[in-house]
């Protein structure tokens, strides 16, 4: 009888996953959907759209979930808990204008940060790899380092803040 019961509620909620779960994270899980607040679309998106990462000569572009939502499902199933709250900030009305935004970008951009030094820059890995990169292509700058930080263990993010998004200014220590 234990084991019916097991089942039936294993059934329940693969289904459940398939019918609601599944489709509301795909939906949830583009670029237009990220920017359909006002406040990415009058800041983060306008950035995004001037870097490599949207336009480049490979014409592969990355959008907002291959940067901020890690692919396998309990990391997404996590990002997309957080990122629940900055739409709840955005109702609220924390962040829902331009200045309203920057007043809080420094620490919205950390615990992004933070989250990406703690997965070893993950969604970066899933574009990018050690292994893939060539370095005679790069510049004697990138190419060393490259190298440094691949000897010393060191993520993507450590180095590359402010890449496609402008870094904030770090408040004053007063502020902190």
């Amino acid at each position: 009888m234990v084991g019916v019961g097991i089942a039936t509620t294993v059934v329940v909620a693969l289904a459940a996953y398939a019918l609601v779960l599944h489709p509301l994270l795909e939906r949830t899980n583009t670029t237009e959907f990220c920017v359909s607040c006002h406040s990415m679309e009058a800041t983060v998106y306008r950035e995004y759209r001037t870097s490599v990462h949207y336009s480049n000569a490979s014409g592969v572009r990355a959008g907002c979930p291959d940067c901020h939502v890690p692919k396998p499902l309990v990391p997404k199933l996590i990002a997309k808990v957080r990122a629940a709250k900055d739409v709840w900030h955005e109702i609220l009305g924390t962040i829902d204008t331009p200045e309203k935004f920057e007043a809080h970008r420094w620490r919205m951009a950390n615990a992004v940060w933070s989250m990406m030094e703690r997965t070893d820059s993950m969604t970066c890995r899933s574009c990018h790899s050690w292994e893939a990169m060539n370095a005679d292509e790069q510049d004697r700058s990138a190419r060393s380092k490259h190298r440094a930080a691949r000897e010393e263990g060191r993520t993507c993010i450590e180095c590359h803040k402010g890449l496609v998004h402008k870094r904030p200014k770090a408040p004053d220590a007063a502020d902190l």
